[in-house]
């Protein structure tokens, strides 16, 4: 995917944003599964569960939603929070479940029984945490130090399923041990469907700049399945600047989805015509934090569900320009109706910025900062 100029800013005219539409390309499938568009949403810990996944479907765009990361022994003791990650309902399509561990044994019952499951579209293999609890346990980001073994876990895993098996991993443990495009080959040859590619190593976490060289060496470094550039995507600008410097086939979004739940649907309207429409306005952001907060109620009761938001919550009503004050009190709601009187104040209220009906100013969502092992 190229475009026709440099990359530069978006102009705003005649109540859209335009910029210059990317070249056409042929649509994305992992396998025999073929996504709707070329833009997913990446599994995010506390946050793509699956109230936030319809909500993000209904703004539109979506190519394939993915849970928070599942432990794999954890799912087969049938733990209640394991559950509760790969619930699904027949709008949220397609599905992947993302799976940890590394453990063939367990990592090969867990997808057998996750294919038992209906719902599920396809598998998801993490191996891009850098939390010490994750990786301390040969998981996540650390299986990227162990080529043999890794790849012959992978093997075991595509061989036990016939769902689409896919890897979102990292370029490596740190700076001397750029591992991704070598793996990306390898788990070609053994079945792997796609891979996903963060473009920083586990050392870094989130510092610094997402390496798009990093993540283009991937992308050559593979015959035919697509590559999932990924990190730092908030805007069409950042998503143009992955496509043309990477080669990508597709892009994952995380955080930028959490401060903008129409940016899939923002990325498919670029992608067709060249021109998207502005994220959603006071009001319309109101709708979707009572939406959400709807959804999460039907799952798991009003108490469990404002325990569940409070995370989300706050980053909606920040992005929405709610007084401090205001938004306290919304998080700190106990039962149902101290929630929808907080909210009741909010909309009263309205922006502190802008206008109810206006583009609202534009909000980033900061990701974990320090060192890795404290997070």
């Amino acid at each position: 995917m190229s475009l026709s100029t440099d990359i530069s800013e978006p102009v705003f005219a005649d109540g859209r944003y335009h910029y210059p539409q990317p070249t056409a390309m042929p649509p994305i499938s992992f396998g025999s599964l073929k996504l709707p568009t070329r833009f997913c949403l990446s599994p995010l810990a506390k946050y793509t569960n699956l109230s936030f996944r319809r909500v993000v479907r209904e703004c539109g765009g979506l190519g394939m939603g993915t849970c928070d990361l599942v432990n794999a022994r954890a799912l087969l003791a049938g733990s209640h929070k394991s559950m509760a990650l790969i619930r699904t309902c027949p709008e949220d399509t397609p599905f992947a479940v993302q799976i940890f561990g590394s453990e063939p044994k367990y990592m090969r019952d867990a997808v057998q029984y996750l294919e038992s499951l209906p719902g599920i579209d396809a598998i998801d293999i993490n191996m891009g945490c850098p939390v010490d609890h994750v990786t301390n346990n040969g998981a996540g980001a650390r299986m990227m130090c162990s080529l043999q073994q890794t790849v012959s876990l992978v093997q075991t895993i595509v061989e036990a399923v016939s769902l689409p098996v896919t890897v979102k991993m990292r370029l490596g443990w740190d700076e001397t041990q750029l591992t991704a495009p070598k793996f990306a080959r390898e788990f070609e040859q053994v079945g792997i469907k796609a891979v996903a590619i963060h473009g920083r190593t586990r050392a870094q976490g989130f510092k610094g700049s997402v390496d798009l060289s990093g993540i283009r060496r991937v992308v050559e470094a593979v015959e035919s399945i697509p590559v999932i550039g990924n990190g730092d995507i908030r805007s069409i600008p950042d998503a143009a600047r992955m496509f043309e410097r990477t080669g990508c086939t597709a892009i994952s979004v995380g955080r930028g989805a959490l401060a903008n739940p129409w940016i899939f649907h923002q990325l498919q309207q670029w992608e067709e015509c060249g021109s998207y429409d502005p994220p959603g306005n006071f009001n319309q952001r109101l709708d979707l934090v009572l939406q959400q907060f709807g959804y999460l109620e039907e799952l798991d009761g009003p108490e469990s569900a404002l325990i569940a938001y409070r995370r989300t919550v706050h980053w909606y009503l920040k992005a929405m320009r709610v007084p401090a004050k205001l938004r306290e009190g919304v998080q700190k709601s106990k039962t149902r109706s101290e929630f929808l009187a907080a909210m009741d104040a909010v909309r009263e209220q309205g922006p502190i910025e802008g206008s109810r009906t206006g583009i609202l100013p534009e909000l980033q969502v900061p990701v974990p900062a320090g060192p890795v092992e404290r997070w």
